[in-house]
């Protein structure tokens, strides 16, 4: 499809619509046949502003949509499980929940763009830079960036033991890369090494807590714990969803049914609004339509709260927009839009019998205090919300790869740049805000220990979930030099921060942050040069 710019402008749209390779799998928009199509050749820099923004826009929303509901939804789902409670006297629940369920919500977007990227040979390039490239930039961008604004002892076993398993999650993508595919064996093995993991941190936190009698005393930097799996209790008011809470009057009070949907369905605080500065308004006025609807199609339910979130008639309302949305979302609407026997659409049967239960809900329950049953919406909130993030990133995945085509870039770089950017934007503010709030050890593990769940489980699920039996492989031919690139910059930042930050006795300070944004920025440049061809690599 690469060869579309080397054709006569005139020939552009019927290149884009006779060749199968320009395709795009999935997806509400076809956006190569927009560009090419829809506007005429001399308004192309148009086209692409409009999709350089659109791009930006479906980040905010993989962003609201992980931290709102998606986080939220999961964390309330592990609660109910009783994943919280002490198991055999310690409580090993902590550090399993950080590596599973608060890693999983972390890294949704991630994993979810890698498994849009997978379904599609020809974008596969995406995913691997993606992957890298995310793996590079926050060991070394983002663990400088904590290095650089709060000095810090880091957690030796924790570091140690993070940095080892990411090194052979690497090592596993380079054979993997090398032999050009991955076998059902092989995408089982990235999952078996996660769950490896998992088991390692539960066990080391078990030693090292009955080593030390279970007892109060402070961590030390050799404390076998992730730092990541402690979350700071928000204050009341802050809670996600909770866009009202904050002023809530002092004496209770009987609110109609028409008056707590339009409560719940309001995201913007007006007091809020008023103290805040002109750019978090700007960038809250971006969020408010994607918030609104996700306020429509996303229950949430909060177990800090008293009436656990429940609001009778949005909730209601969310047991007919929740199913209709992932029957529209589900392969791009194509199994929402089938004809049962030629006649009745999939999506007019889901309606009537979710109107029909949400309509007995309503009548069975009250405002003032939330069903048994309510936990159920935290499933059905998860469900939501995990189809909204599988529809904004098969777009992304979608956009990406029309920019390529126009820009006649590879897949890798468009991966390593634009995707690992974006999916890391969100957790590199989270991490820098946590160093300046006192909290650098827990920021800095979480650099480590975050992507390990990216790779493993993205790689791992994403190969898994294309092979069939008829086909129990995929194929991961690289789509040029710049992998091997990658793979070779994210070994080397690893083995870096592997010999030096123990012969810094642990002690990270502002020259070894300044080492490892100069290193990325090194890296960037060479994978540039790379991809533009001014460095050649033998074949």
């Amino acid at each position: 499809c690469w060869e579309v710019r080397k054709h006569n402008s005139s020939e552009w749209c019927q290149f884009i619509r006779s060749n199968p390779d320009c395709r795009l799998d999935g997806g509400f928009l076809d956006y190569l046949d927009g560009v090419f199509c829809v506007f005429p050749p001399q308004l192309l820099p148009l086209a692409v502003t409009l999709y350089a923004l659109w791009l930006l826009y479906l980040f905010i929303i993989l962003g609201v949509t992980a931290e709102k509901f998606f986080c939220p939804n999961l964390s309330a789902i592990s609660t109910n499980l009783k994943l919280s409670h002490n198991v055999a006297g310690f409580s090993l629940t902590s550090p399993l929940h950080g590596v599973t369920f608060l890693a999983f919500g972390n890294g949704a977007p991630d994993v979810f763009s890698a498994v849009v990227a997978f379904s599609d040979p020809r974008t596969a390039g995406l995913a691997i830079g993606a992957v890298f490239g995310a793996g590079v930039f926050v060991t070394t961008v983002v663990a400088g960036g904590i290095a650089l604004v709060k000095p810090f002892t880091a957690a030796s076993r924790p570091f140690l033991r993070d940095v080892i398993f990411y090194m052979v999650a690497v090592f596993l993508t380079f054979v993997v890369l090398y032999l050009g595919r991955i076998k059902l064996g092989e995408a089982l093995g990235y999952l078996g090494l996660y769950v490896f993991y998992v088991l390692t941190v539960v066990l080391c936190t078990w030693i090292h807590r009955r080593q030390r009698g279970d007892g109060l005393a402070p961590p030390g930097a050799w404390e076998p714990e992730m730092p990541t799996d402690v979350e700071a209790p928000e204050p009341p008011g802050t809670n996600s969803g909770d866009y009202g809470e904050e002023y809530r009057p002092l004496l209770p009070s009987r609110e109609t049914s028409l008056r707590i949907l339009a409560s719940a369905l309001s995201p913007l605080d007006y007091r809020k609004w008023r103290r805040k500065p002109w750019y978090w308004r700007l960038f809250k006025a971006f969020r408010v339509p994607v918030e609104l609807l996700l306020l429509l199609t996303v229950p949430v339910v909060d177990p800090d709260k008293d009436d656990l979130n429940w609001r009778r008639p949005l909730n209601c309302l969310h047991i007919l927009t929740s199913p209709l949305l992932c029957v529209l979302t589900l392969k791009s609407g194509a199994y929402g839009l089938y004809q049962i026997q030629g006649i009745f659409p999939v999506w007019g049967l889901v309606t009537l019998v979710a109107s029909a239960l949400a309509l007995i809900i309503f009548i069975t329950t009250s405002n003032e205090e939330p069903p048994k049953y309510h936990c159920v919406f935290a499933f059905l909130g998860f469900l939501a919300s995990a189809m909204w993030i599988n529809a904004a990133a098969t777009e992304l995945v979608n956009i990406l790869r029309t920019l390529g085509v126009i820009f006649q870039l590879s897949n890798t770089v468009l991966g390593l740049t634009l995707l690992a950017w974006g999916n890391s934007i969100g957790d590199t503010f989270s991490d820098l805000t946590m160093a300046r709030q006192g909290y650098p050890r827990m920021a800095f593990s979480a650099c480590f220990g975050g992507i390990i769940f990216n790779i493993l489980v993205g790689v791992g699920l994403g190969c898994l979930l294309q092979m069939t039996s008829s086909q129990p492989l995929v194929k991961l031919e690289p789509d040029s030099p710049l992998v091997w690139v990658l793979a070779g910059a994210l070994g080397l930042s690893l083995a870096f921060s592997l010999v030096t930050v123990p012969a810094q006795c642990f002690q990270l300070g502002k020259a070894y942050g300044l080492c490892l944004i100069a290193y990325y920025l090194l890296f960037l440049s060479v994978a540039l040069l790379t991809e533009f061809r001014v460095i050649r690599f033998p074949a």
